[in-house]
């Protein structure tokens, strides 16, 4: 098996309080087109996905006043929540961050959005910045909304 690689900047996660609203301002003003909208009962969120070029915007919008997203925007309100790395292999990444002192914040990678296997590092680890892996799952693109 090859070392574990960052490929690119896959997405950044943007917090929102209405997908409807922000999709509204990304499509209108911007001009972006919205590739779908899934909704991830394990996040308790409903994500939003828009190209911009080869990186992805994700718009995450909280199901439960209890989800992580749902506490972010009580405590920081709309914005940037994370920058996620598309790797060539994603348990290999996490044991590089791992033995390289870095707090983990998923041990193993779990199904998140656009048909991608997912995990995050805790953003005390990583100079402030919440940080996730991801990788597409086997049989999907992992290009977010298809």
């Amino acid at each position: 098996m090859s070392s574990p690689t960052i490929q690119k900047i896959d997405h950044l996660g943007i917090a929102v309080k209405s997908l409807e609203e922000t999709l509204a301002y990304y499509e209108k003003a911007l001009g972006l087109t919205c590739e779908g909208i899934e909704e991830v009962p394990s996040q308790k969120v409903r994500t939003a996905f828009l190209a911009v070029g080869e990186v992805h915007l994700e718009l995450l919008e909280p199901t439960s006043p209890d989800s992580t997203i749902a506490k972010f925007l009580a405590e920081k309100g709309e914005g940037i929540h994370h920058i996620a790395f598309r790797t060539s292999e994603i348990e290999g990444q996490l044991a590089k961050a791992k033995d390289n002192g870095v707090r983990l914040i998923h041990e193993v990678p779990f199904d998140g959005a656009g048909g991608k296997l997912v995990a995050f590092l805790h953003p005390k680890s990583t100079h402030g910045v919440l940080t996730e892996f991801c990788m597409p799952k086997a049989g999907t693109c992992g290009c977010g909304g298809h």
